[in-house]
């Protein structure tokens, strides 16, 4: 299993991640379509069928939603599957390896013949985009709800504090984009301190900003991320590339954003955010 961030060999694929990325936390970008029956999967799933194969084009294209907990079956894809995540959080595992988390933005290809499943997260929802080889998916046994949730704490133990504060930090920049203040309430301290280019300000002016649209951190796209642990505390340096939304005009500008985390009994609590411009990207 090979994960891709931004740049796919394939220009068709890679023009469906820009239009995907450009409608994105506006609307639905295709219809929900219909609920599937339980036949390879375990919990809801909706899935809308955009194209199949022809004599010209060897494969289909199809969107699937997923309610929390929900996933697939193990498979194999004989012709592979390439899977663009577009919304939350997708567990993705291969026969005798790790557990994957992926999230919006990130294209995983599923070889073909290698076996696997694909699905929610136990808290969370999420949809992909799949390309899939023309050939019929071979179904295999279901994922048990033990292996299912063992995954899942095998995961959380065997994760670095570092790896923990950078999927934390990912999380912050949906729930910005999202606009999902009740999340980032839980997440900002009281005190935290927020430093702009126009200003600085504290977690309320920061969460009212948010939520009325004042700035839109639409799109973040990370390009390097490096963490440092000091005691109770954890030092975050993202250079991103974010695209928002800034007084009804949309804006992109590269930054260095530092991110300070401060651990609270058994919770990363965020005190500072703080955005300094690149003069290159």
């Amino acid at each position: 299993m090979k994960i891709i961030k931004k740049v796919l060999s394939s220009t068709f694929i890679l023009s469906l991640a820009l239009s995907i990325q450009a409608a994105a936390q506006e609307a639905l970008i295709f219809p929900l379509g219909e609920k599937a029956a339980n036949v390879h999967h375990t919990g809801d799933v909706w899935l809308s069928h955009l194209s199949t194969p022809d004599s010209t084009f060897d494969y289909s294209i199809a969107t699937a939603t997923f309610a929390p907990g929900a996933r697939l079956d193990w498979h194999t894809h004989p012709g592979g599957q390439h899977l663009l995540i577009t919304d939350g959080i997708c567990y993705y595992q291969e026969r005798n390896k790790p557990l994957e988390i992926l999230h919006k933005g990130d294209v995983v290809k599923c070889q073909p013949g290698v076996e696997h499943w694909h699905g929610a997260t136990p808290d969370g929802g999420m949809t992909y985009l799949g390309v899939t080889g023309a050939q019929p998916t071979i179904w295999l046994e279901k994922v048990s709800d033990a292996d299912y949730f063992v995954n899942k704490k095998n995961n959380a133990k065997s994760m670095t504090t570092e790896q923990e504060i950078i999927e934390l930090s990912k999380q912050k920049w949906q729930w910005m984009a999202d606009k999902a203040v009740d999340k980032l309430a839980g997440l900002f301290d009281a005190k935290a301190k927020f430093v702009h280019m126009g200003g600085s300000w504290g977690t309320e002016q920061e969460l009212n900003i948010i939520k009325s649209g004042g700035i839109w951190y639409k799109q973040a796209d990370i390009h390097e991320v490096s963490v440092e642990i000091i005691g109770n505390t954890a030092i975050l340096l993202n250079k991103i590339t974010l695209l928002a939304v800034v007084g009804g005009n949309e804006v992109t500008n590269p930054f260095m954003v530092t991110e300070v985390y401060v651990k609270e009994g058994d919770k990363w609590k965020l005190g500072s955010l703080s955005f300094t411009k690149l003069l290159n990207p």
